[in-house]
Order: structure tokens, then sequence, then C-alpha cells
């Protein structure tokens, strides 16, 4: 596993989408604990997509219309549901200070968001490949998307930790938690336009 590779994974994990709002929501809502949970559940869904890429199902979405567009679908609708959710100050997906929902919640909505988004397989079909020269055992391939993996959850803990920072300030100010709503359920909502409106 070369440095350039880490580098790039880093740089790609470090962009914010979906895992990183529901991480950094879930750590202002319910602290450090609950930002750790949230992390654990994306990164879970990222070993399923690595499965599915390394088992070459992400080839059928990418030559599957219908089944790419359901699957794109039921991500959108999520992702919209999450929005409204946010925007409302609801029960487990409230910015507000709150008792963090059950880890089990955490994990599997977590798990849900990464999962219905379809591009993640094909990313790893795109992205991975580059860094394996011919000839390579499917074990390199793996070991890159485990790294790619770990390289997620680490940067998703980091997120959770700035958020858990400034948690207590940011609770003190209604204003700004007002604007925190608004904030991340027009993420949600941006990003589930953003995938309804993507190509196979």
């Amino acid at each position: 596993m070369s440095l350039e590779y880490l580098l790039t994974a880093f740089i790609i994990c470090l962009s914010p989408g979906i895992g990183v709002i529901y991480t950094l929501s879930s750590t202002l809502g319910g602290g450090m604990r609950a930002g750790i949970w949230a992390a654990t559940g994306c990164t879970i869904a990222t070993v399923l997509h690595l499965i599915v890429a390394m088992a070459g199902l992400a080839a059928v979405l990418h030559t599957s219309a219908l089944l790419f567009q359901a699957i794109k679908f039921a991500g959108v609708a999520y992702l919209l549901w999450m929005a409204w959710g946010i925007l409302k100050d609801r029960g487990g997906l409230s910015v507000q200070a709150a008792e963090a929902a059950p880890a089990g919640k955490l994990v599997w909505r977590g798990i849900l968001l990464n999962i219905l988004n379809p591009k993640i397989p094909l990313f790893f079909v795109a992205f991975i490949p580059q860094f394996v020269p011919a000839g390579s055992s499917v074990g390199l391939l793996a070991e890159l998307g485990l790294g790619f993996t770990a390289m997620t959850f680490v940067v998703f803990l980091g997120y959770a930790a700035v958020a858990a920072t400034g948690r207590d300030r940011l609770l003190q100010s209604e204003r700004a938690m007002t604007w925190l709503r608004r904030v991340f359920a027009g993420s949600f909502a941006a990003l589930g336009l953003k995938l309804a409106t993507e190509k196979v």
C-alpha cells in the first residue's frame, strides 16, 4: 500500500459527504459517543460496498440502469427524510443537546445512509484498480479496500472529535443551533438531489 494511495484516500475521505454530515450532526446532538457509533455505521457500509465491488456486483450496477435507479432513488428518499427530521428537530435526528440515540440505531442509520448510495461501489471499481499493478493478486485489492475503510473510520472520528470539542459552546447559542439545523438539513437535501441527478 503506497504513500500515494494513502494520501489520495485521505483526501477523498476528508471531502464532506453523506457520512461526514451524519457523523457531525450525531456528535452535536448526542456527544462524542454518538459520533463514534455514527462513524462506525458509515464505515460498516463502506465494508459492505467493498465486498459488493469485489464480487463484481458494482459492474452490474454500472450496466443495469433499472437496478441503479432503484437503489439511487431509495437513497434519495432516505436523505430527504433525514433532512426533514433534522429541520424539524425530531427525536434521534435532533441537533439539540439530548440523550444520544441507542448505539444500534445510530449504527443502523449510518449503514442505511451509505449503503443506499450506489456511487460508492462504482467508486471502488474506478479508484482502487488504479493502484493495482497488472498480475496482482486479489489479496492486494482487499488490502487496498480495507486500507480505504480504515482511513474512512479514522477521518470520521476526527470530524466527531472536532464537533465534540466545540459542542458545548454551540449548544448554548440558540441562534447557532437554528442555523446548524438548517445547514445540516440543507446538506442532506442537497446530497439527495445530487444523487438524484447522477447518471449511470
